[in-house]
C-alpha cells in the first residue's frame, strides 16, 4: 500500500512536470507566431526567430530526456540466485542462500533472486528503478510471471520486494510490507546483513511456496540439458553415415579414403555435459531468467 502511494505520487508529480513543461513549450510558440503575424512584422523583424526559438525548446527537450535516461544505469543480468555486490555477508553464507533459491526454483519453478547494491544507480524513485531492473532481468517464467526480487542497497539504507505478475496474490503488497518492514528492517538497523537477508529469503518462498509446482529443474539446467538433445540429429546422422560407409566397404564399393577407412565417430569428451546448471563449477546453481514480468507489486522503504 506505501509503495503504491509513493509511485503514485512520484507518477503524478512527474506528469504535472512534463504537463506544464509542454504547455510552456506552446505558449512560447504561439506568442511568437502571433508576433509574426501581427502588424510588427516588418523587415526589421525576423521571420526566423520563432522558428529559431522552436528548435531551441526542442534541443532543451532532448537535452533534459537524455539527461534523465542516462541517469539510470541498468545492471547486467546477474549469474546467481543471491549476489551480495556489497560484500556484506560470508561467502559460504552466499553460497548456501544461492542453493536454497536454486533448489526452490526446481521445487515450485518460481524465481527468487535477491540483489544487494552497495548504491543505487538512478535518480529515479526506488520503485520505479527496481521494476525496470526486475523486468530486465526477466526474472520467472514468461508464461507463468512467478518472479520475485528482493533489491537492498546499503548505503541508500534501502530495501524494497518487487513480485511478478502471477505471484501478487500469494505476496501481496501488504504481506511484502510487512515482511520488509517487521522483519528486515529491524535486522538491518542493527547491522546484522546476513540474519536480515536470511530471514527475508525464508519468509518471501514461504508466502509463494504452493503457487506453481516445479519440474525438478531450474531454467539453467533446463537449457544445458537441451543442449545434449539438439544434437541427436546429427549423432543419428553421423551414426548413419558410419553404418553405410563400412557397408559399402565390405561390399567392395567406394570409401572415403585410399586406405578404406571410414571415418571415426567418438562422442564424448569435453563440453557435452548438463552441468547440473553450473555456471562456475563447485556446484554453483547459476541463475538464468525466463522472460517474466513485473508490473510495480510489491513494497519496501529506508530502514
Amino acid at each position: 500500500m506505501v509503495a503504491h502511494q509513493q509511485r503514485s505520487a512520484n507518477s503524478g508529480e512527474r506528469t504535472r512536470l512534463a504537463c506544464w513543461f509542454w504547455r510552456l513549450a506552446k505558449t512560447i510558440f504561439w506568442v511568437f507566431k502571433v508576433h509574426e503575424s501581427g502588424p510588427l512584422s516588418s523587415a526589421r523583424e525576423p521571420r526566423a526567430l520563432p522558428r529559431t526559438l522552436h528548435s531551441i525548446v526542442v534541443g532543451v527537450s532532448v537535452v533534459l530526456i537524455s539527461h534523465s535516461l542516462a541517469a539510470e544505469v541498468i545492471p547486467p543480468k546477474p549469474d546467481g540466485y543471491f549476489n551480495d555486490y556489497a560484500n556484506v555477508v560470508s561467502k559460504e553464507a552466499a553460497s548456501r542462500f544461492n542453493e536454497q533459491l536454486a533448489q526452490f526454483e526446481r521445487d515450485t519453478s518460481d524465481q527468487v533472486v535477491v540483489a544487494v547494491f552497495p548504491k543505487m544507480q538512478s535518480d529515479s524513485d526506488i520503485a520505479d528503478y527496481t521494476q525496470h531492473v526486475a523486468q530486465a532481468w526477466g526474472v520467472g517464467q514468461k508464461e507463468r510471471r512467478n518472479g520475485v526480487v528482493l533489491f537492498v542497497f546499503i548505503e541508500d539504507r534501502k530495501v524494497i520486494i518487487q513480485v511478478g505478475y502471477g505471484l501478487e496474490g500469494a505476496l501481496p503488497d501488504a504481506t511484502a510490507f510487512d515482511i520488509t518492514e517487521r522483519h528486515i528492517k529491524p535486522l538491518f538497523r542493527a547491522g546484522n546483513y546476513e540474519a536480515g537477508l536470511a530471514t527475508g529469503i525464508d519468509l518471501m518462498c514461504k508466502a509463494i511456496r504452493g503457487e506453481y509446482k516445479g519440474s525438478g529443474k531450474t531454467a539453467a539446467e533446463r537449457q544445458n540439458g537441451g543442449g545434449v538433445f539438439s544434437l541427436l540429429p546429427f549423432i543419428i546422422f553421423i551414426i548413419v553415415l558410419i553404418i553405410i560407409s563400412r557397408v559399402i566397404r565390405k561390399a567392395g564399393g567406394y570409401s572415403y579414403s585410399s586406405r578404406g577407412g571410414g571415418p571415426v565417430f567418438v562422442p564424448g569428451g569435453g563440453g557435452w555435459s548438463s552441468g547440473g546448471g553450473s555456471s562456475s563449477g563447485g556446484g554453483f546453481s547459476g541463475f538464468s531468467g525466463g522472460g517474466g514480468s513485473f508490473g510495480g507489486g510489491g513494497a519496501g522503504s529506508s530502514w
